[in-house]
């Protein structure tokens, strides 16, 4: 499949980009995401080792297309928005074995 990625025309395969990524450990995933195999890659990992160009020249969304019409499957970013944390007092209150909620 022929894709443009930093205004390079790339050949992609999904055999040559399954090759290309054997061997390679998978970066944490704090963004987008694409599996490949069993693993799963920040997508900006995946465009580096396959167009072998840095990952500040292009956009996570390239790649994601590009690996989504080659058949992988790609993922959102993961939530970052952390659960509200406990109060002392719901905290203590859990701890003597009251309920955690304020609403109770």
């Amino acid at each position: 499949m022929r894709c443009v990625i930093a205004r390079y025309p790339f050949d992609l395969t999904k055999d040559g980009v399954l090759d290309s990524m054997k061997g390679v450990t998978p970066e944490p995933v704090t963004g987008e995401s694409v599996t490949i195999g069993r693993r799963r890659y920040p997508v900006k990992q995946v465009g580096e080792v396959v167009t072998r160009q840095d990952r500040r020249d292009f956009s996570g969304g390239e790649v994601t297309r590009a690996m989504a019409r080659l058949g992988f499957t790609c993922h959102a970013a993961p939530d970052a928005t952390p659960a509200p944390a406990a109060t002392p007092v719901e905290t203590a209150s859990a701890l003597l074995g009251g309920t955690t909620s304020p609403d109770a």
